[in-house]
Parts: structure tokens; sequence; C-alpha cells
């Protein structure tokens, strides 16, 4: 069987634990403790994950980061786990559903009541906004707790190889895994914080009492919370051609998870579908894992990205064909190959122009969509935004939203980029520090307007017109 275990990477070293077995569907899985279970199959060579229940069509992986349902599987006798959130250290028995899921056996709760925990700051999402949060908060007493998803903190952040630009109070010239660490080790080294991970927030109800189901432990968990934030983060969006369902076809960010933090290849030959950042940064990543990146289409007529990008791509020999889109993927049970064409001024397409490629991976770079479903099962005021990417939530300048207590931070309120996620997490885990302790603090009212000052430089510049014309339509004033 063929390891898709990359061996050899220019920047990235791979600590991947203790050598671990599991079964799947009955037959035994190597794979690493510190690899999620996907990625572990993955490395085998296992692209088929799941089947759409309509049509029983093969399913393969699509996020990676536990937003979708692509990956859904029984494990350990529970049904409907994400396997890219579970570690395989903690894994006996992987099956796959072919259908809808059957109830577990037994229950998945031991039956006691749930465990009661009170805090000054709950922060939903341990991605840059949330960290800085924590930190900010904490910096200033009070007493947080961190509930993430995930088995481990950081966000985005622990995938990201490139060197950030900025100012260096923001970690200029730093790759974004090291500054997930670093930021880690802040919370780490701060005993007012605390963090649980693979710990699912599923409510925020009255008196800001939250629900959560804590899978590691299984048991339930009641948050009684003074303030709450919510920074969970954005999903990958979609796009719609011929076969945009097989195996092999998955967002970029879900190929930088595989190749970057576990050390494995999404693919051999790959197309990318969008020419900004995300898609020009990822396209190089590929390459230096390991991956033949044969062209990237962008739809609109010019480069999204930044010039440096583009330019180091085209110095390889990586074609970039503006004014594209995709039309088809080829393939029966995994990709195999794919079309794009021509499209007008109009997005029309262009009988004629059509380009066939030999690839096993398309990665889609076609934006991000807030994850904002918690906000508005909270009763927040919501509105749809498309400069900021979709649904956000109504706040004002500090990060509160219309529910009196509860703040956003991140790409949750709008899609924008790390440095001003980090700065929205610091400016909402001031104002709740504020919240609870009154006007008493005055270095945490300088701080936060050093903060919103830092934020309005950053957003002045020409790249964010689009975005301050989303944010004057959700900032109120209070």
């Amino acid at each position: 069987m063929k390891n898709y275990r990359i061996t050899e990477h220019p920047i990235l070293e791979f600590k991947r634990g203790k050598k671990k077995t599991f079964t799947y569907n009955g037959e035994l899985v190597e794979g690493y403790e510190n690899e999620s279970v996907l990625a572990a199959l993955y490395a085998a060579g296992i692209r088929v994950f799941s089947k759409s229940k309509v049509l029983g069509n093969p399913r393969g992986a699509f996020c990676m980061i536990g937003k979708c349902s692509s990956c859904l599987m029984e494990v350990d006798g529970v049904p409907n786990v994400r396997i890219c959130t579970i570690p395989v250290k903690d894994v006996k028995n992987v099956k796959s559903q072919s259908e809808l899921a059957n109830p577990p056996a037994t229950s998945s709760f031991p039956g006691n009541r749930p465990a009661n925990i009170n805090v000054d700051v709950l922060i939903v999402g341990g991605g840059p906004a949330g960290l800085f949060a924590a930190i900010h908060a904490g910096k200033y007493g009070a007493n947080v707790l961190i509930v993430d998803d995930h088995y481990f903190l950081g966000g985005q952040l622990v995938k990201q190889t490139h060197k950030f630009f900025g100012s260096r109070d923001l970690f200029s010239g730093i790759r974004g895994f090291e500054i997930a660490k670093k930021l880690v080790n802040q919370i780490e080294q701060n005993s007012n914080v605390q963090a649980v991970t693979q710990t699912t927030v599923f409510g925020i109800y009255d008196g800001l009492t939250v629900g959560a189901y804590d899978h590691k432990n299984r048991r339930l968990l009641k948050i009684k919370a003074k303030q709450v934030i919510v920074a969970t983060g954005a999903s990958e969006n979609y796009l719609v051609f011929e076969n945009n369902d097989l195996p092999g076809v998955m967002g970029a960010g879900a190929a930088q998870t595989l190749m970057n933090v576990y050390g494995v290849k999404p693919g051999e030959r790959a197309l990318i579908v969008g020419a900004g950042n995300v898609g020009l940064i990822v396209a190089y990543q590929l390459m230096q894992a390991g991956v033949d990146v044969v062209a990237i289409v962008e739809a609109m007529p010019r480069i999204g990205g930044y010039f440096v990008h583009a330019a180091k791509l085209r110095r390889y020999g990586v074609p970039i064909y503006t004014s594209h889109t995709i039309k088809k993927a080829h393939g029966k049970n995994y990709v195999e190959g794919a079309t794009i064409i021509a499209i007008d001024s109009r997005f029309n397409e262009i009988p004629g122009s059509e380009k066939y490629f030999e690839v096993d991976l398309i990665c889609l770079a076609v934006g991000l969509n807030p994850y904002s479903q918690l906000l508005a099962q909270a009763g927040c005021r919501m509105a749809y935004i498309p400069e900021l990417g979709g649904l956000v939530p109504l706040r004002n300048k500090y990060q509160e939203t219309t529910v009196s207590g509860l703040l956003v931070a991140g790409d949750v309120s709008g899609i924008e980029e790390a440095s001003t996620a980090m700065l929205e997490g610091g400016i909402a885990g001031i104002t709740a520090i504020i919240n609870i302790r009154g006007k008493k603090l005055k270095d945490a009212f300088m701080d936060r307007e050093k903060m919103l000052a830092k934020l309005e430089e950053i957003r002045s510049g020409p790249v964010f017109e689009r975005i301050r014309k989303g944010l004057e339509k959700v900032i109120v004033s209070g």
C-alpha cells in the first residue's frame, strides 16, 4: 500500500508521535498518535469517506476542520463523528456510514448531570481571534475559558507556513504556525486562562448560559459566563460545476491542513480554482510538498492576490488563466481530470476554449463563509453582507453584538485576515473585562484604544476598500 506521508519538507518538520493502529471497516490501519483519523486514512490511500444519501455517489474529504459533513463516520460505536477532528491516539474502531446512521448501542452520556462551570469570560473558538481575546481578557484579571471542537488550539494559523506581512507587534516576518505556538504558549503561561478541546458548543441560552458537549470525556457542560466571545471562524465556499462532489475536489484550506499540519500529500497533480491570496499561497505550498500544480484558474479578469505570490508561481512555470473557470471534473470514484473554459465579461462560457488537465486534485479557493450559526441561534441581529462573506452579526466598534454580554471577533464577524482577527479578538477580550470590572481599568482602556487605532490603520489601505463598505453596514453605535 502506498504511503502518502511527506518525508522531506523545506520548512516543516512533522512530529507525528508514536505509531498507533486502529481498524477501518474491519481492516487494520496504521497511523500516528498526533494525526487525525482522516489524515491517517488519507495517508493510507483512502479517498472515499462517505456517500451521498440520494444518489449514492462517493464523497471525499472537503474542509478537514470540522465544518462540513463529508467525513462523518462511526467511531468506537458513536455515529456521525467528524473524523477530521479526532486524534488517532484515542481511537480503536472506525466504520464508514453508507446509510443514515443508526443510534449508538449504548448512550454516549454517562447519565450524570451536566458539569457546571462558572467563568468570567467564555471564548468559543481557539483560533487567532479567540486566542488574542483570551490573552487580553486574562491579562486584566478575567477568569477565562476557551472551548474548541478540535484537539489542538491555533485555528487556521497552524497550517500557515508563509511569513506574515505588517507590523512587528502583529508578528511581521513570522510564519503562521510559529505565531500559533507563541499565542498558545502565552495562554499556557497565564493561570487565569484554561482551555478545553474536542468540545462543541451547541447553544447559547438566556443569561449567557452555554451548552457544550465534551467529546473526549463524553459529558455535557453547562457553562455560566458573565461575557461570551464567539470566534468560530469561517467555512470554505463550494462551487457549482459538473462532478463537483467527486473525491479529490476539496477546499484549498483542507489541502493545507493535510500537507502542512499532518504531512500528508493531498494529491499528485493539482488544479487550483481561484487566484486570490489563498489560492496562490496554497499552490506554492503544494509545490513545496512535492505536488505538481498544473494551472490556476480565476474567473475575474485579473489576479486577486498579491503580486509577489503570483510572480513566484510564474517563475516556477505555473500558468494562471484569468477569465477562466472550471467546467467539469472527470472520473468515476475520484478525480482523474478537469476541464476549464474561458468566460466573457458577463461570465458566459466561450465554446471551443476548453482545456483539459490530467489531475487527481482540484482545490477550491473561492472564498470563505462566516461560521455564524451560533450567533443567529443566540438571537443576535444578523445581516447578509456580501462584502463580508455572508451572514454576520451587527455589532459596535467594541465587538459587542445586539445581545447583551455577547461579543464577536474574527472571520465569524466578516472575512478579513489573521491580523485584523487578532486585533478584533484583543478588543473583544478587553471589552469583556471592562464590562465586568467597570471603569477602573485605565490601562485596559488605553490598550483597547491602541488596538482600535491599529485596526483602523490596517483597514485604511486600498485592498480593504470592499471590507470598509461592508463594515459600514454592520457597525452600529453604542
